[in-house]
């Protein structure tokens, strides 16, 4: 079934995406396959049924074949937590990758924790490992990562005074609080603080607040979803010229799309996925970016974005786990996730402890600027 059929009935449809009478290991996955947050769990979801149809078409694991248990919660936090019950008491799967928003995640969380199943988060907001849960891991930098890897730029190009605008949605809101949090450990003044709602069309009065503002030198904007093209937009319709910063949570290609022409001049941190023809022969995550890209293109048609490559790298991290404990428990899962060491995916290179579940430090960030519609990196 096409992912677009199963937006009809994404509150009750599972993708089975391997021969269930043979498959023996089984992941599970609760994605924002449709609604507003389809941008991220799409694909994810398209990266998850590739990878284990090239496992199960190359021998499984370890001998054994591999079923996806997949449902789409569209990012809706009473979903997930449903689909996270059916897929512990129902399914019962070995583990779990998903959560492509916050909101999701940590509603799913708890019961995974509970259940000692290890859960791989796709979201970005640092409450997700910070404090460390046992069973949960995640894979995209966090946003208090991105506040920091903005403001050493911002420090890089002589400015230090800096105005927010930032949405209210689960990211936006969270990462405004990291990033006033690390405000004084990175030399940076935060001397303007606007927000916006999810559905706002227009915040151009919040941008001339901002502009306004004695001895702002540039803005920084995070957000995620359709909210942040239109703060693009509305910052070149009022010409205004002081750098201006996205969030890692807009590194795609549909946010040039979005924004068009007033995109232009944008910074963000980002991974190498946007990238990929300027990346250096020797860079560490070359093969993986350029090998990923090619398998994508080929099975979709299309170029994956760097959110499908969370799930790229949740999933590859779980099959190496399994691989290196020669077990599919979830005990062992967890602990093989806990001991990856120098796992160099296609978002950074994972070095994971019992007291850090993510494993990525600011190398694994490329700041980026978009020039005629494109990414060039500035450093």
């Amino acid at each position: 079934m096409s992912l677009a059929k199963l937006g009809a009935c994404a509150s009750a449809l599972a993708l089975l995406v391997a021969t269930p009478a043979l498959a023996e290991i089984k992941i599970g996955a609760s994605l924002a396959v449709t609604g507003p947050a389809s941008f991220l769990g799409d694909p994810e979801a398209k990266t998850l049924e590739m990878l284990v149809k090239q496992l199960n078409a190359t021998g499984g694991i370890n001998g054994e074949e591999v079923e996806l248990v997949l449902y789409d919660d569209g990012a809706d936090p009473n979903k997930a937590r449903t689909f996270a019950t059916r897929l512990i008491e129902e399914d019962e799967v070995v583990a779990v990758i998903g959560g492509s928003s916050t909101g999701a995640t940590m509603a799913m969380a708890p019961l995974f924790t509970d259940a000692e199943i290890p859960f791989v988060s796709l979201a970005g907001a640092v409450v997700i490992i910070d404090p460390v849960k046992e069973y949960v891991f995640k894979t995209p930098h966090t946003d208090r990562m991105a506040c920091l890897k903005i403001f050493e730029d911002i420090k890089k190009r002589g400015m230090s005074k800096i105005g927010l605008i930032s949405g209210t949605g689960g990211f936006g809101k969270s990462m405004r609080a990291q990033c006033l949090d690390v405000a004084g450990e990175a030399g940076v003044e935060i001397v303007a603080d606007e927000t916006y709602g999810p559905g706002d069309a227009d915040v151009t009065p919040q941008l001339t607040n901002i502009a306004n503002t004695a001895g702002v030198e540039a803005i920084v904007n995070p957000g995620f979803g359709q909210g942040p093209a239109v703060v693009t937009r509305n910052y070149a319709q009022l010409g205004l010229k002081m750098p201006f910063y996205q969030s890692h949570g807009v590194a795609s290609d549909s946010f040039i799309h979005l924004a068009g022409d007033a995109a232009n001049g944008v910074r963000l941190p980002a991974t190498p996925m946007l990238i990929p023809g300027k990346l250096a022969d020797d860079d560490v995550q070359k093969a993986a970016v350029t090998s990923y890209i090619a398998d994508y293109k080929a099975t979709y048609g299309e170029a994956p974005s760097t959110f499908g490559g969370y799930a790229y790298d949740a999933f590859n991290m779980v099959v190496n786990a399994i691989k290196a404990k020669g077990s599919s428990e979830p005990q062992a899962i967890r602990d093989g996730l806990e001991e990856t060491s120098g796992y160099a995916g296609v978002t950074g290179v994972y070095t994971m402890s019992a007291t850090d579940h993510l494993g990525l430090d600011l190398t694994a960030f490329r700041m980026l600027e978009i020039q005629e519609g494109t990414w060039v990196p500035v450093e």
